[in-house]
């Protein structure tokens, strides 16, 4: 399964930031896309809940936004 978030993240260091947040999650993988002009973030894998990435995300003051 994958998945594409709009998010306002800016920066390399709020990546490590949120990757450090799903780092006991191993089952997925996340890349983002800063160049993007919506800041794409993107999970991999079969074992993740859109809401909670969305959770998570915005848990750390960032927005993020599934794209259909």
């Amino acid at each position: 399964m994958i998945s594409v978030f709009k998010t306002s993240v800016k920066y390399k260091k709020d990546i490590i930031r949120i990757k450090k947040s799903f780092k006991s999650s191993k089952d997925f993988i996340i890349h983002f896309d800063l160049e993007d002009c919506d800041k794409i973030l993107r999970v991999e894998g079969d074992s993740y809940i859109i809401d909670e990435v969305i959770q998570k995300v915005q848990a750390l003051g960032f927005n993020c936004e599934e794209l259909k």
